[in-house]
């Protein structure tokens, strides 16, 4: 009796196929300092791989506000920030266990204009020229390795001047990789981006990375990092799709029509690694 209830067991699991496999997301052990296992998502396609950077620390009580300026201007203006319970200039406690690019000014602000690359800046009051006309600006506080903070205190989004970009519409901010990787930097790359007014999730909205034309599905936000690419040029773009697979509209037009506009789509950024 039991051996034929063993060969029932058998048939039964056999033709139900066990749990189906995703072929885009699988997970991986990421060992930590102190040699305990997490589990974070990973991909890989074509020697490129992508996968999630597990968060050493969140600083949940960091906070910035903007001060000044509170009217529209362009050309040189001096911004000037409220930052508590973060050290601007000071190295990231994991900064050297994260062997990724990291900056040796330490912590510091990355000031977005208009989806424009952005500033690094190292003080709580900067100058930066402006250009004329409706911009979105966005300041976030930032680990000394590029890694955005990503709580509700430790950023600030200002819209200057009127039309353009609906505000209240999901907005997607591309953040990292940028410029130039030397030597080791460029073995592994932080890839990181900042969004507003959205969440993610499997079934909801994703953001699409195309990285060297090879497409990744990220259902989480939270910071990735890139392996695989060899020295020379690389192109990385970001863009919000919404629970069906289309790209996000969330611009209006003069005429009233909503399309797809930086906010969604991040347009082609240019990586380069060198040899060292």
């Amino acid at each position: 009796m039991r051996f034929l209830s063993s060969l029932l067991l058998l048939f039964f699991l056999a033709s139900c196929g066990g749990p189906k496999e995703d072929k885009n997301t699988t997970e991986i052990e990421t060992p930590t300092e102190s040699n305990n296992t997490e589990v974070g998502l990973t991909w890989e396609k074509n020697g490129i791989k992508v996968y999630e950077a597990l968060v050493e620390e969140e600083f949940q009580e960091a906070s910035i506000e903007l001060v000044s300026p509170t009217v529209p201007s362009s050309g040189p203006t001096t911004f000037k920030f409220d930052v508590k319970n973060y050290d601007l200039g000071a190295q990231t406690s994991d900064a050297d266990i994260r062997n990724c690019a990291n900056s040796g000014k330490g912590q510091h602000i990355h000031f977005i204009v208009n989806n424009q690359p952005y500033l690094a800046h190292y003080t709580d009051s900067f100058e930066v020229d402006m250009p004329e006309g409706t911009n979105v600006v966005l300041a976030f506080l930032s680990r000394s390795y590029h890694e955005s903070i990503k709580t509700s205190d430790a950023h600030t989004v200002i819209k200057y001047g009127m039309g353009g970009q609906d505000m209240k519409e999901p907005l997607l901010f591309y953040s990292r990789p940028k410029g130039t990787y030397a030597g080791n930097d460029g073995k592994k790359l932080l890839l990181d981006f900042y969004l507003k007014n959205i969440s993610l999730s499997e079934k909801g909205y994703q953001v699409r990375a195309t990285i060297d034309g090879e497409t990744f599905m990220l259902p989480k936000w939270c910071p990735y990092f890139v392996e695989g690419l060899g020295v020379g040029e690389h192109s990385f773009q970001i863009e919000l799709l919404d629970d069906q697979g289309n790209p996000v509209s969330n611009f209006t037009t003069e005429d009233g029509m909503k399309s797809v506009g930086s906010f969604s789509n991040s347009g082609e950024r240019i990586v380069t690694i060198t040899a060292g």
